[in-house]
Formats: structure tokens, C-alpha cells, sequence
């Protein structure tokens, strides 16, 4: 199976000025656990994840103050729609994350998970199980 066949299409994205308790918001109510930052006059894409925020509120920081550009992941790992979940996986356990944003053609194409992969795994094991 395929990135494209598991990640989600629909991707927060947010721009790097949003604070914390605004990202934190908009990935609540999205019931997703990273967004991607947009930053079309500074360093191109990042990703801000649950981590960051949590982070930065167990260093004390004040979530309606801190900036998301100041928390986010810049030096990015990027996954390909053509790539294997195998290699997503791969990816994701060698830089300690759990989240790849899928590129395709240089253009943000979605976002894909641990969730995601395992969600896939499990599917086709179980399909796997009713053919066997």
C-alpha cells in the first residue's frame, strides 16, 4: 500500500504567526495532532505537533503569547504519494516523529500519520484474515 492510499488529503494549515493556544484550537477542533505552517515570505513549510505544544506549556510558556513559528519543526522530512507505508514507517522511526507531510510535485498533497499507517496495516491484515 501506498502514501497516498493512507494519508489524509485535508491538511490544517496555519501560518506562523497564529500563538499556540490558536494552533492548539484549530488542531482540537480538526481532531487532528499536527498542522502544517505556511510561511510564504520566510523558511517555506514547517510542522507544529501536539508535542510542540506540549513542550512549550511544560516549560511554562504562556500558550496566548508564544508563536507558532517559534516552536515549530523546520528541517523537515518529506514523504512522496508513490512512497510505500513501509517506508513511511522507516522514515518516521529513524527521525523519532510521527507525522510526514506528502509532497507531490513541490505542492503540499496531505499529511499521513502513525495512526494512519497502523490503521492501514491492521485493515489489510484483517481483509488478509478473511481471505486465509
Amino acid at each position: 500500500m501506498q502514501v497516498r492510499e493512507a494519508m489524509s488529503g485535508t491538511v490544517l494549515m496555519i501560518g506562523p504567526g497564529h500563538t499556540l493556544r490558536e494552533a492548539s484550537r484549530q488542531m482540537a477542533a480538526r481532531r487532528v495532532g499536527a498542522a502544517v505552517v505556511h510561511d510564504p515570505d520566510g523558511e517555506g513549510i514547517g510542522i507544529i505537533t501536539e508535542r510542540d505544544v506540549l513542550e512549550a506549556l511544560g516549560a511554562g510558556q504562556d500558550p496566548d503569547t508564544e508563536l507558532v513559528h517559534d516552536h515549530l519543526t523546520a528541517e523537515l522530512v518529506f514523504a512522496a504519494p508513490s512512497w510505500t507505508l513501509d517506508q513511511a514507517a522507516d522514515a518516521m522511526t529513524r527521525g523519532g516523529f510521527r507525522h510526514l507531510i506528502v509532497l507531490d510535485g513541490g505542492e503540499v498533497a496531505g499529511i499521513v500519520s502513525v495512526r494512519d499507517i497502523v490503521r492501514c496495516w491492521s485493515q489489510e491484515r484483517a481483509a488478509d484474515e478473511l481471505v486465509g
